[in-house]
C-alpha cells in the first residue's frame, strides 16, 4: 500500500461509493436540525437518524458521506494522550432499506483491499457471535480463513441504543504489528493491546426492540458503516496516532513553530501542543457552522475549547494572541473538502480573534485569585463558594478551575458549587415569576375545553360563544364584576406568542355603542391551543353559552403587524451585511417597537446599522407584497424559509413571505406588503448576552413619535448650552469637553505636586523591617487616586520599600499598598499587607503582590491599622 494524504482517503472513499450508486452528500452542519437530544453533531448517521427510522424519505436509499463530527465528554483528557480529540471526520455508506450484508461487506473488502491495496493478511473481520450470515460472507464470498475471522459477543458487535430498531455489526480491524501487540500466543481482535485498530465498523440495523429484549426483523433493513478518515489516515500513512496524520501534523508544526518547541522532547509541552492542535480544528468547523462562544449550550463548548488552547498556549511560554495563526493554517488544509472554510475565513478569524481578547482580559486576574484561594484553601480542597465566586464574579469557567487545580493536587468541591448555581437559577426564576400570567392549576381547568378557533388572520371582529369562564383560579358560570379570563370558540384576539404581544380590544353582547354587557380584553394569553382573554367587566354581566362580539383594537394590531413585518425584514438584511451566521436568538413585538435578539461575535458598527437600515428602507419603498404560505414542513424548506433554531414544528406549518428578499417560518401577523411600514428606523444596538446582540427598532407613525421626541431634545439642549442656532451643538459640546479637559490636566498637575511634598515627608518616616524599609502614613483630603499614583510613585523609585497609606476624604477611609520589586523578592506581599491592616478598622480588600487596595470602616482606627502593618509584614519576609 502507497502512503496517500488524509484528502486524497476521502476523496477516494466518497468516489468509490458514488461508483456503487450512492449519492454522495455533503457533510451535514455540527449543529443538529431539528434535534434536541444532539448538542452537537457526534457521528455519521446522527443527522440522518429520521431517514432510518422513517420520519423522514431519504434524497436516496444510497448515500455516502464524509461527517463533521464532535464529543466532548472526555475534553480534559484530549491532550494528556494522543488517543483522545474532539474534532474528527467519519466515512459513511448508509442504505435506508435498499442493499443489505450481501452488498456491504464484498465493497468494504474491495475498497480496503483493491482501491486503498492495504494487504488482505493484515485485515481481520469481528462479527457478532450469532451472526453466522455475516460469518459465511466472510468466509464463503470474500474467501477470508477462518483463524482471521474472529466471533465477537453482544457488548462488542451489536448495536443497540434503547428500544428502537438495533443489530448485529461486523469490524474490520488493522494488525499494526507484534511491536503493539501484548505477545500473547492467541492475541487477536477483541484484546485490550494496541495490536489490532478497528478502522471499519459495519452496522445492520435488522431488529426492533421493543424495550424488554424483545427482537423482531425489520421489514426494512439498513446498513449504517462508520470508518474515522483520521483512523484510516493512520494506516496509509503508517504513522502512530491522529496528531501524526498530514493535515493535523501541519497544525501540529505551526504550534510548535510559534512556541518554539520541540515536539516529543518534553512530556508536559506535548500535551499542550497537542491540546491546541486538536482544540484549532474544532473551533474552526464550530465557527463555520454557526456556534457563536457564549456561556450557554454549544456556545458554551465553543468556549471551553478556545479558552482551554489560550491557557495551553500560556503554558508553552506563548505571551500573545496566536491561535488565528493556527486556524489559518487549519483552514488552508481543510478547505478543498469544505469550501465554506474559505468562504467564511475573515469571520472564523474574528470569532476566535475577539474570544482570545476576551479570555486574556480575565484569564491573568482568575489565576491570580485562584492562585490565592488555594493558599488559603483548608487541606487540597477548594471550596465550592469559592469556586462559583469564580465563575460567577471573574468569568472563570469551573473546567478550567478544575483543571488547574487537579494540576497542583488540589479538588474543588463541585457538588457545593453545583448548588451554588441551582440557588441562582432558582433566584433568577423566581424574580422573573410567572412570565405567561396563568398558573398551573388554572392550566389544569382547561385540560377539557376544545381548542380555540383563530380567526385573527383574516377577521379583526368575530361572532363567538363563551365556553368558560374563570374567576379566581376556579370555573364559574357567570361573571358580573371585577377581573376574569374568558375562553370563547373562536376569535379573532391573538394569543401572546412566537414574541408577538397578545391582542387588546372589546367582548361585548349586542351593538358596541349600546350594549348590554362589555368586556375590556387587556391582554391574550395562549396555553395548547386555547386562547385565554384577560378581561375587566366594563357594565352588565356574562355567562356560559353566551353568544358575544369580540373586537380587537385594530390601530394597535396594525402598528403590531408592522413592527413584526420589520424583524423579518431586519434578518434578512442583516445575515446581508454580518454575515450567514446570523440567526435569531428572541424577539419582542408590541405596538411601540421591534425587538429582535441574534447571534454575533462583536457590536454592529455604525456604519453597518446604517447599511441594514438603508436596505429594509429600500424594500419597503419597492411595495413588494407579503404572501402567506400554509403547507407542509417539506415543502417550506423547498421555499427556503428560515427557521428558529430548536422551534419544534408540526406537520403543517405557516411561511411568511416577503418577495425574494425574506422567507421565514411564523405564525404572527403581518402587513400584506412591505409598503406599508411606511418607514423603518433603528433605535438601539446593544449586547444583551455572550454572543448576542439586540437591536431595537420603530416603524409607520412611530418613527415620526421617535423623530419629535430627538428634535425636542435637541432643542432642549441647544437652550441649556445657550445657543441661538441648534445646528452649532456639536461645536459647543466640542468645546465644553476641551475646557473641561484643560481644567482636569491642571488639577491632576496641582494634585502631583501635592503629592510630591508628602513622598518626602512619607520617605522620611520608613523604619527598616528586615531587608526592606516600610513606611505608613495617614493622608487627610487627597482623592484616591492621587493617593495611588503617590503609591506608584513609591513603589517606582524605592525598590526595597513598602508603603502603607490611610487615605481619609469625605468621611471615607481607604488603604493603598504597595511594594517595590527587591521587597516582593523578599517576601513583601501588598495583597495580604493591606488586608490584614484593613480587617483593624472591620473593612476587607486585596490584591496583587506588588499593588493592593482596601476599603477601611472605623475612621478612629486607622492609625491603630498603620501600626499592624509592620507585624504583617515582618510574618512574610525569607
Amino acid at each position: 500500500m502507497e502512503w496517500t494524504s488524509l484528502n486524497d482517503i476521502r476523496e477516494k472513499y466518497l468516489s468509490f461509493f458514488e461508483s456503487k450508486g450512492h449519492l454522495r452528500l455533503p457533510s451535514y452542519s455540527l449543529i443538529p436540525h431539528n434535534d434536541k437530544s444532539l448538542l452537537l453533531i457526534n457521528s455519521g448517521m446522527a443527522p440522518m437518524k429520521k431517514f432510518f427510522t422513517g420520519e423522514e424519505e431519504p434524497p436516496r436509499h444510497r448515500v455516502t458521506t464524509c461527517q463533521k463530527c464532535i464529543r466532548t465528554p472526555d475534553l480534559e483528557r484530549v491532550g494528556h494522550t494522543a488517543r483522545h480529540g474532539t474534532f474528527f471526520e467519519m466515512l459513511g455508506n448508509f442504505s435506508f432499506g435498499d442493499y443489505f450484508k450481501e452488498e456491504a461487506i464484498p465493497w468494504a473488502w474491495e475498497f480496503l483491499t483493491q482501491t486503498m491495496e492495504i494487504p488482505a493478511d493484515l485485515l481481520w473481520p469481528s462479527v457478532y457471535e450469532k451472526d453466522d450470515e455475516a460469518y459465511a460472507i466472510w468466509r464463503d464470498k470474500i474467501g477470508v480463513p477462518e483463524k482471521h475471522i474472529v466471533r465477537l459477543g453482544k457488548e462488542d458487535n451489536f448495536w443497540e441504543h434503547g428500544p428502537g430498531p438495533c443489530g448485529p455489526c461486523t469490524e474490520i480491524y488493522f494488525d499494526r504489528g507484534e511491536k503493539y501487540g501484548c505477545g500473547k500466543p492467541d492475541c487477536k481482535p477483541g484484546c485490550d493491546c494496541d495490536r489490532y485498530m478497528e478502522v471499519w465498523n459495519n452496522v445492520f440495523s435488522q431488529f426492533c426492540n421493543d424495550g424488554n429484549g424483545n427482537y423482531t426483523e425489520l421489514e426494512h433493513k439498513n446498513i449504517d458503516t462508520g470508518m474515522g478518515l483520521e483512523r484510516l489516515a493512520c494506516v496509509m500513512q503508517g504513522v502512530d496516532n491522529l496528531f501524526e496524520v498530514d493535515t493535523v501534523r501541519a497544525i501540529l508544526n505551526k504550534v510548535t513553530e510559534i512556541a518554539g518547541k520541540t515536539y516529543g522532547s518534553d512530556k508536559n509541552n506535548d500535551i499542550s501542543i497537542r491540546v491546541i492542535t486538536d482544540h484549532t480544528r474544532s473551533a474552526m468547523f464550530m465557527i463555520a457552522d454557526g456556534v457563536i462562544p457564549s456561556n450557554e449550550g454549544r456556545g458554551y463548548v465553543l468556549r471551553r475549547i478556545i479558552r482551554r488552547a489560550c491557557r495551553h498556549g500560556k503554558l508553552l511560554g506563548i505571551n500573545r494572541a496566536f491561535l488565528t495563526e493556527t486556524v489559518s493554517v487549519a483552514i488552508g488544509e481543510s478547505c478543498g473538502a469544505y469550501p465554506e472554510l474559505a468562504e467564511k475565513k475573515d469571520y472564523i478569524l474574528k470569532v476566535i480573534s475577539i474570544e482570545e481578547e476576551r479570555f486574556d482580559a480575565t484569564v491573568d486576574t482568575g489565576l491570580s485569585i485562584l492562585g490565592e484561594m488555594m493558599e488559603k484553601a483548608e487541606g487540597k480542597v477548594l471550596s465550592g463558594e469559592d469556586v462559583f465566586k469564580l465563575s460567577d464574579t471573574y468569568g472563570f469557567p469551573i473546567d478550567l478551575t478544575k483543571e488547574i487545580a487537579e494540576e497542583k493536587g488540589f479538588e474543588i468541591d463541585e457538588e457545593r458549587f453545583k448548588e451554588l448555581m441551582k440557588e441562582q437559577k432558582d433566584r433568577a426564576r423566581a424574580a422573573r415569576g410567572n412570565i405567561g400570567g396563568w398558573s398551573d392549576s388554572a392550566k389544569d381547568l382547561l385540560s377539557k375545553l376544545d381548542t380555540t378557533e383563530f380567526t385573527g388572520y383574516s377577521e379583526y371582529t368575530s361572532d363567538a360563544k363563551v365556553i368558560a369562564i374563570i374567576s379566581d383560579n376556579t370555573l364559574v358560570d357567570e361573571i358580573t364584576e371585577g377581573e376574569f379570563t374568558l375562553v370563547l370558540d373562536r376569535t379573532p384576539f391573538y394569543g401572546e406568542g412566537g414574541g408577538q404581544v397578545g391582542d387588546t380590544g372589546l367582548i361585548y353582547l349586542g351593538d358596541v355603542n349600546d350594549s348590554d354587557m362589555t368586556a375590556v380584553v387587556t391582554d391574550t394569553k395562549k396555553t395548547d391551543g386555547i386562547y385565554l382573554h384577560i378581561c375587566t367587566l366594563d357594565h352588565g354581566s356574562v355567562k356560559v353559552g353566551d353568544k358575544v362580539t369580540a373586537a380587537i383594537n385594530a390601530e394597535r394590531r396594525e402598528s403590531i403587524k408592522r413592527n413584526h413585518s420589520s424583524l423579518h425584514l431586519l434578518q434578512a438584511a442583516l445575515r446581508q451585511v454580518l454575515g450567514t451566521h446570523v440567526e435569531q436568538a428572541g424577539s419582542y413585538v408590541d405596538a411601540e417597537r421591534g425587538r429582535f435578539d441574534f447571534t454575533h461575535f462583536s457590536a454592529v458598527t455604525r456604519d453597518e446599522l446604517a447599511q441594514v437600515e438603508a436596505i429594509v428602507n429600500r424594500v419597503v419603498l419597492s411595495g413588494v407584497p407579503v404572501e402567506t404560505i400554509v403547507t407542509d414542513i417539506e415543502e417550506a424548506k423547498k421555499l427556503g424559509a428560515m427557521m428558529l433554531f430548536g422551534e419544534k414544528y408540526g406537520k403543517v406549518v405557516r411561511v411568511v413571505k416577503m418577495g425574494d428578499f425574506s422567507t421565514e417560518f411564523c405564525g404572527g401577523t403581518h402587513v400584506d406588503n412591505v409598503s406599508k411600514l411606511g418607514l423603518f428606523h433603528i433605535v438601539s444596538e446593544a449586547s444583551v448576552a455572550s454572543g448576542v446582540r439586540r437591536i431595537e427598532v420603530v416603524t409607520g407613525t412611530n418613527v415620526l413619535s421617535y423623530f419629535a421626541e430627538k428634535e425636542a431634545l435637541i432643542a432642549e439642549t441647544a437652550k441649556e448650552l445657550r445657543l441661538q442656532n441648534a445646528n452649532d451643538i456639536a461645536k459647543k459640546a466640542a468645546a465644553t469637553v476641551a475646557e473641561l479637559n484643560a481644567a482636569k490636566h491642571e488639577i491632576e498637575a496641582l494634585n502631583s505636586r501635592l503629592a510630591a511634598t508628602k513622598l518626602d515627608a512619607i520617605m522620611g518616616n520608613a523604619v527598616n523591617v528586615g531587608s526592606v524599609k516600610l513606611a505608613t502614613a495617614k493622608i487627610d483630603g487627597m482623592a484616591v487616586d492621587v493617593a495611588r499614583s503617590l503609591g506608584d510613585e513609591i513603589r517606582a523609585r524605592f525598590a526595597d520599600v513598602v508603603a502603607v497609606l490611610a487615605v481619609c476624604s469625605d468621611g471615607k477611609l481607604n488603604f493603598i499598598s504597595v511594594a517595590g520589586a527587591d521587597a516582593v523578592k523578599a517576601g513583601a506581599h501588598a495583597g495580604k499587607i493591606v488586608s490584614a491592616v484593613a480587617a483593624v478598622t472591620g473593612g476587607k480588600g486585596g490584591g496583587r503582590p506588588d499593588s493592593a487596595m482596601a476599603g477601611g470602616r472605623d475612621l478612629d482606627k486607622a492609625d491603630a491599622a498603620l501600626a499592624a502593618a509592620k507585624s504583617a509584614l515582618e510574618g512574610m519576609l525569607k
